[in-house]
């Protein structure tokens, strides 16, 4: 089984977040269907923290990683 993309894990979150708020579904669905939305929330978040790592240094223009500074847009 290929690990879905982020953008599908979202959406199959977003589906159990819906199914599971409707409240009518059966304990052994609902723990299912916890159990799933678990996995796919760590694997966003892992994702997230994935690309926050790979953004928290930039490559200059002389090619030289450079730690990336927060700020606010203004010079």
């Amino acid at each position: 089984m290929t690990k879905p993309t982020f953008a599908t894990a979202m959406t199959e979150l977003e589906e159990v977040v819906r199914k599971l708020e409707q409240g009518d579904v059966p304990l052994e669905e609902a723990i299912d269907l916890y159990k799933k939305g678990m996995e796919l929330s760590k694997l966003c978040h892992d994702t997230l923290q994935s690309a926050e790592q790979q953004l928290i240094s930039i490559v200059g223009e002389d090619g030289e990683k450079k730690a990336f500074q927060q700020g606010n847009g203004e010079d």
